[in-house]
């Protein structure tokens, strides 16, 4: 029998979350392009159903599994899955699936305007094609035509009468902090229908975000922050803030695979339940976090050695509910947060393709920083945290997770290869040791060895009270392993921290071969100290 699949995608996401320096704007704008792609989808295809006596099947019904199916031609729509960012149906034909993508771009202008939706119709046979090739071509073929064929739109910029929007440069149509905004604005600032919209998003957004990460059981004693400002200020002190991205591993590739070998309906019944599980091994990953960071505050851990003042929890996830994952934090909480959020993720469950891996890139910036920029220097990371996992992956057979970082106490000039290669470059090799794999027992490049050079460095006898001795060390690593061996002889400082499983002469010299290349093992935990507070060390020491 001939049936349509549907698939829809979006354009230009990144820039449509990440393009405002305030932080209630990306709140907005996420929880926006999560209803465009999931919860829409489904209230467009039910308002049909009550509309055109449509029967319909939507894969979070209570009984999902149970007939009928597309495939018994009594259903006009089936919801194959929402999430990895792609949405996925079925009609029986084309003019339905037509009449779907028609509603649902409506809803799209009049209640997201700003964002742009791509979709993909093909008819296919149930009986004799596959579907999961079907949708994987579809993704790689016909997704891409869309866009690139697609008409850019010109909106209006504005007459000489009209004000700009202070985000977007398009004409203004309102004032922030208006009644339905539903949030006070101190200042306020014009706003394009765009801005208006992703700020009528907060409070909904937030009122979600706060079911799942706060245990509904305890009082609330944090509130989740909606400005960068309440990320966890010191007094006194320069205010960073951390922007953490991660993203699973070979994820396409599990996706890909769930499908070889099956029935079109097994192959439904598959690919919902790993979206599923993977949904929620992110969120619970999240919520780990949360709660580590609830305990900290608890303990007085926060107040009394990070100084935060206020009680807004100094952590926000912004993209969420899969795999990919953007959250931001207080700068000195960044690194730390990033591998606790990589070691849950490792934990979770999922239906199909084995145990979960994950990438992550740290990006600390003042926090008034350009947000955009800072954001794709995170995404850089994650992809040379994933890089080098990879290789290891491909030397070990096993795959792994991994974490890159860079600290932008001074701005960000550049890629990060021409940063490394102009910044992070000593008279014998390379300064850097970043990206390093979370754990591995016969590899001394990780985040476990790094993280307790760096806490040996801060709060360990030997060193804790040489400060200013370990922070002039970052410029004779630079001159190589002579140089370093003679500034601890003449300072009588002994050896550097011990890495796990790594050889004495590391610490005799701070410089190491590692693959053939010369490798200083010692300056990335140095650059870090300022920005590094282990949570979970210092909880389990009291």
């Amino acid at each position: 029998m001939k049936l349509v699949v549907t698939v829809l995608d979006t354009v230009g996401i990144q820039s449509y979350i990440f393009g405002s320096n305030r932080l209630r704007e990306n709140v907005g704008a996420s929880f926006l392009v999560s209803l465009a792609t999931d919860n829409w989808v489904r209230e467009i295809l039910r308002e049909l159903q009550t509309e055109q006596n449509w029967r319909i099947q939507i894969s979070d019904d209570q009984n999902p599994q149970e007939r009928p199916y597309i495939e018994d031609g009594e259903l006009q729509a089936e919801l194959v899955y929402a999430g990895g960012g792609n949405t996925v149906l079925i009609f029986q034909t084309l003019d339905l699936a037509k009449a779907f993508a028609r509603k649902l771009s409506r809803k799209i202008l009049e209640d997201a305007p700003g964002i742009n939706l791509v979709v993909a119709h093909r008819e296919f046979n149930w009986d004799s094609d596959r579907l999961y090739k079907i949708i994987q071509d579809m993704m790689r073929n016909d997704l891409n035509r869309a866009k690139q064929g697609r008409v850019p739109s010109s909106p209006l910029l504005g007459l000489g009468v009209t004000a700009a929007c202070r985000s977007t440069q398009l004409a203004a149509i309102g004032i922030s902090g208006e009644p339905k905004h539903k949030m006070p604005s101190d200042q306020p600032y014009p706003i394009s229908s765009e801005i208006s919209a992703k700020l009528v998003a907060v409070e909904p957004a937030n009122q979600q975000l706060e079911n799942f990460i706060l245990d509904p059981k305890k009082p609330k004693r944090l509130e989740i922050p909606l400005d960068f400002d309440d990320l966890g200020r010191s007094e006194g002190e320069s205010s960073y803030i951390a922007i953490v991205h991660a993203d699973g591993n070979n994820m396409g590739k599990r996706f890909q695979a769930v499908g070889e070998g099956k029935a079109n309906r097994e192959y439904i019944t598959e690919v919902r339940r790993l979206c599923d599980s993977i949904k929620e091994a992110g969120k619970e990953a999240l919520k780990k976090v949360t709660q580590v960071i609830i305990e900290a505050y608890d303990s007085g851990l926060l107040k009394d050695k990070l100084h935060l003042k206020g009680k807004k929890l100094p952590f926000r996830p912004i993209v969420y509910g899969g795999d990919d994952v953007t959250f931001i934090c207080d700068g000195r909480l960044g690194l730390e947060l990033a591998a606790i959020y990589l070691e849950e993720f490792e934990k979770q469950s999922v239906s199909y393709g084995g145990k979960l891996r994950a990438c992550a890139g740290v990006c600390i910036v003042k926090s008034h920083y350009p947000f955009a920029r800072a954001y794709q220097l995170s995404e850089a990371l994650c992809k040379s945290a994933k890089k080098y996992a990879k290789d290891k992956a491909v030397k070990k057979g096993v795959d792994f997770s991994a974490i890159d970082w860079h600290l932008a106490t001074s701005g960000l000039i550049g890629s990060i290869g021409d940063i490394r290669e102009r910044e992070y470059q000593g008279v014998e090799g390379n300064l850097a040791m970043r990206p390093v794999l979370l754990v591995q027992d016969d590899e001394w490049r990780t985040w476990q060895s790094i993280s307790k050079v760096i806490h040996e460095l801060n709060d360990g006898e030997q060193w804790k009270d040489k400060r200013n001795k370990v922070i002039a060390l970052r410029e004779i690593l630079r001159k190589g392993e002579n140089a370093t061996k003679e500034y601890l002889t003449a300072y009588n400082l002994g050896n550097l921290p011990l890495f796990s499983e790594c050889s004495t002469q590391l610490a005799e010299s701070g410089w190491a071969d590692d693959s053939g290349k010369r490798i200083c093992g010692y300056f990335d935990a140095i650059e870090a100290m300022e920005f590094y507070f282990p949570l979970k060390e210092i909880k389990s020491d009291e």
